[in-house]
């Protein structure tokens, strides 16, 4: 005997609902299911871990209310699978819905459907293009359409996106009363469990992200009992990861990264790809932190395969790897808006980039961007009560104040940060700033207090299973570290690179390519060879290249243009290359150089026209009479760079 459609929506309603989607899909099946039903029945799907048969259910039940009129029924099911494509990180989809969703009320009385629009809108905006100014003026318009047409739902979801959107803001204290505020709201019986999970994971990454873990706990325990209650699934595993973020922070290490991976496998099966991302995350930092630098990488890489930008994990992994200038440029391009994600204009999002771009840049030996990168930290600190923010921030004050010499500022900040950390429980934190004041306090000549917290950090890192960090630290107690830090060096940067590498890639086809590729490196790294040159580099496009002698950096420039000249007019290649040059000091760090003069080097490169090679005025002049024109100088502007540098062409021809 066929279920009666009464038995399946009883069965939703206890939320039994593997029997709720056997009814349905048999009324279904018999043909006697209408859009109302359809809706019905998707949640029960999806609830059971069918999501495609969710997803179909959905899009039918959107056709039917078109079908007959139902204009802002349709519109609410488009947003609904506009919020599904949010999940599984298939942004072009979602768009597409919202889109549909906003064409339907066109004309159309103002309904519960402009609030969930508008919710979209909201979360769109702000945590998908970092627009937040407008993401908040979207979440108030869609809790003024909730109020009015009674939706308890929206008005939940709208309070706890509007909550997000001021505490990433700087205006906490505003933001975590409205995040609250929808979670107690969340709780009615009249919200649907779908949007009761969504506020709770709101709540949770409020509290976390102002280092609250303790409460952030408490919501975690709270949310899972709530969602094991009501055999809910799919979202438990997104407090999975929420625990696994908190067992990083607070050292057990071990279980986070179980607890991530087994909520990879849950969130997958429910296609909420957006955490997975969050999950894998998560495992790449407790690898980069173990030192097994392979498997951070992997996971980092998935990461970004399922949507979460993998920064600024994957910046400090090429710092660790010694590869501190790829370091500088990844993290420096997330700090800079581009309109694909919020990192940049999030504030808590952006201090932890900051915290990474100072310390980057101090094991490029660039104070002045290290400066630069603590001081903006500190006004974001000002802006938060929250002890991980004000922690990050002294603790780049510190490590930059012991880099320059200010030995008794570098003790007190960072003896401040250690206080943060000790109150946010964060060891590995406390462990690295006590390591930092333990090396200050050793330039100040206090050798009994600074093995004290040198051995105390040290201790702290073995028992997390920091491996690189105790071996950095054995080298300090051992009196080694200063005496193997290499020395300051003068020489001239070389820096060559494709131009167009990609767009004529895709013309010549991978093999033809891949030729030419081969060529270019054997011809440049045989002049390299000709004129004394120390190939640092291979930068994929290019090469890094060292030179003691500035003329013969200089020669071995025109050269390889004159080569590719020849190239060109006997065999009609379209192979160009831009080079760049400046004599500087640096230091030799790994394979690899840092300073501000390879920056200087690489920025001049990237000024330089096709076929041009443009040199520092520095760089002339170290050279001498080579008997090559020069153009004037001219003076530019690097990013980067505070001072304005003089460059000049060279003519090769």
């Amino acid at each position: 005997m066929l279920p009666s459609l009464d038995d399946a929506r009883r069965s939703l309603r206890q939320h039994r609902w593997q029997e709720a989607m056997a009814g349905f899909g048999e009324a279904d099946r018999a043909g006697v299911i209408g859009p109302d039903d359809l809706v019905a029945y998707s949640a029960a799907a999806w609830w059971s871990g069918e999501v495609d048969t969710a997803t179909d259910a959905l899009e039918r039940a959107y056709a039917g209310y078109e079908a007959v009129g139902r204009r802002a029924d349709a519109a609410k099911v488009a947003a609904r699978l506009a919020r599904l494509a949010m999940q599984a990180a298939t942004p072009s989809v979602m768009a597409g819905w919202l889109a549909r969703a906003q064409r339907l009320l066109e004309g159309e009385p103002e309904s519960e459907a402009n609030a969930w629009l508008a919710v979209m809108q909201s979360l769109v905006t702000a945590f998908g293009q970092g627009d937040f100014a407008r993401g908040e003026e979207l979440a108030d318009e869609a809790l003024r359409l909730a109020r009015a047409h009674d939706s308890p739902d929206a008005e939940a979801l709208a309070l706890s996106a509007k909550g997000q959107v001021l505490l990433r803001q700087g205006r906490w204290r505003e933001g975590l009363a409205l995040v609250e505020e929808g979670a107690a709201a969340a709780t009615s019986e009249r919200i649907d469990p779908r949007n009761t999970c969504d506020v709770y994971c709101l709540t949770i990454a409020a509290f976390a992200d102002l280092g609250e873990y303790g409460r952030a706990g408490e919501w975690v325990d709270q949310a899972d009992r709530w969602m094991r209650v009501r055999s809910i699934q799919g979202y438990r595993g997104q407090c999975r990861v929420h625990r696994a973020e908190l067992k990083r922070l607070h050292g057990a290490w071990q279980e986070a990264e179980r607890e991530a991976m087994e909520a990879c496998g849950e969130l997958e099966r429910f296609h909420m790809f957006d955490a997975v991302g969050f999950a894998y995350y998560q495992v790449g930092e407790v690898r980069l932190r173990l030192g097994d630098h392979d498997q951070a990488a992997e996971a980092f890489r998935r990461a970004i395969a399922y949507g979460h930008p993998g920064q600024p994990g994957l910046a400090l992994l090429a710092l660790a790897q010694g590869e501190p200038l790829e370091a500088a440029a990844m993290v420096g391009a997330a700090l800079t808006p581009t309109g694909g994600s919020s990192q940049a204009a999030d504030l808590i999002s952006r201090a932890n980039l900051l915290a990474a771009q100072a310390e980057i840049a101090l094991a490029n030996e660039d104070l002045a961007a290290a400066e630069r990168a603590a001081a903006e930290l500190a006004d974001i600190a000002g802006r938060y009560s929250c002890d991980v923010i004000s922690g990050l921030a002294a603790g780049a004050a510190g490590a930059v104040a012991l880099s320059a010499g200010r030995l008794d500022a570098a003790a007190e900040s960072l003896r401040r940060a250690a206080q943060h950390w000790r109150q946010a429980r964060v060891p590995f934190e406390l462990a690295r700033v006590r390591a930092l004041l333990g090396r200050a306090l050793l330039a100040a000549g206090d050798a009994p207090l600074a093995r004290l917290e040198l051995e105390a950090a040290r201790a702290e890192f073995e028992r997390l299973g920091a491996a690189p960090d105790v071996a950095r630290l054995d080298d300090v107690l051992r009196g080694r570290e200063g005496s193997a830090r290499p020395k300051p060096t003068t020489k001239a940067f070389m820096f060559t690179d494709i131009v167009s590498s990609t767009d004529l890639a895709g013309t010549l086809g991978d093999a033809a390519w891949e030729g030419v590729m081969a060529w270019h490196d054997r011809t440049l790294r045989a002049a390299f060879a000709r004129h004394a040159g120390t190939e640092v580099r291979h930068t994929g496009d290019g090469f890094f290249v060292t030179f003691d002698d500035a003329a013969a950096a200089l020669r071995c420039a025109v050269e390889v243009q004159r080569l590719l000249d020849r190239n060109r007019r006997e065999h009609g290649s379209a192979l160009t290359v831009r080079i760049g040059l400046h004599v500087a000091e640096a230091v030799p760090h790994a394979r690899d150089y840092a300073g501000q003069g390879v920056h200087v080097a690489a920025r001049v490169t990237a000024l330089a026209g096709r076929d041009e090679v443009l040199a520092t005025s520095d760089a002339v002049a170290a050279a001498g009479d080579v008997g090559l024109p020069l153009s004037q100088p001219r003076t530019v502007s690097l990013k980067g760079v505070a001072e304005p540098v003089a460059v000049q062409a060279v003519d090769w021809s």
